[in-house]
């Protein structure tokens, strides 16, 4: 049994790895904003999986409180064995146009938080002996669709970068790249799913499996289903002309609500 601790761990994939965590005897640190339904959370997971539950109720975009989050990845007590860096932030608006002020939000929990985070983490593994980081980027990392693709592109080259420099540690990183998840994501981010085909959508279950097991085998990329694997593949290959026409800012804006 070891500790993870999961940001945005209240609703969605977060609350699913909670869940899966806990289901094989792992406690689990809670990270995310609203403090009333993760000690909601906390308390269902007690109840049924018989764990240590502690909740952090932060807000990743404020550095303050981000450094709360990387001093609990640094202390020795109870140490966290599994970072899940999974905080998400849906911006439902296009770069032109759209309010700076968000677009630099996003930019905190997206790309600064997974940074901070990784870097309290990774050194205090290394001395400890063990630990592995889980980072949630996007197969939209592959596309143009706006600065959310850029945000996760940065998040899988990260991790790639962060798993060499590492490997001869026993600490592994690894990054998954789910494609749509049935969450509620897309709603809070103002985004209409029914734009996107049925066949497309994943599990968040089927997901957060996938991804965990890729951690227990020490593998880098994770990208569930055989879906977009061959469509990573083909956005991966093709001429960069055709990705930009495909999939530019035309198909994100189609899903904007």
């Amino acid at each position: 049994m070891g500790t993870a601790l999961i940001t945005g761990a209240s609703s969605g994939l977060g609350l699913e790895y909670a869940w899966q965590l806990a289901a094989v005897r792992h406690n689990v640190v809670l990270v995310a904003r609203r403090e009333d339904r993760l000690e909601e959370v906390a308390e269902e997971i007690r109840q049924v999986a018989g764990v240590r539950v502690e909740v952090l109720a932060r807000d990743l975009a404020n550095r303050a409180e981000l450094d709360d989050v990387a001093a609990r990845l640094r202390t020795d007590v109870d140490p966290i064995g599994l970072l899940v860096n999974n905080a998400g932030f849906g911006l439902g608006q296009s770069f032109v146009g759209g309010d700076l002020a968000r677009e630099e939000e996003a930019l905190d929990v997206l790309v600064r938080a997974v940074l901070v985070l990784s870097h309290a983490a990774a050194p205090a593994m290394v001395a400890r002996g063990h630990g592995a980081i889980l980072n949630v980027s996007s197969v939209a990392s592959h596309t143009v669709m706006g600065t959310y693709a850029a945000h996760k592109t940065w998040v899988r080259t990260f991790t790639e970068a962060l798993a060499s420099e590492l490997r001869t540690t026993p600490v592994t990183v690894t990054v998954v790249m789910p494609g749509l998840v049935r969450t509620n994501f897309h709603e809070a981010s103002g985004l209409d799913s029914s734009t996107w085909p049925d066949f497309g959508w994943l599990t968040a279950e089927d997901v957060v499996g996938s991804s965990l097991e890729a951690v227990r085998r020490g593998k880098v990329l994770c990208t569930p289903s055989l879906l977009y694997k061959a469509a990573t593949g083909l956005l991966r290959t093709a001429p960069r002309w055709a990705v930009r026409a495909a999939t530019g800012p035309s198909l994100s804006a189609r899903a904007i609500m």
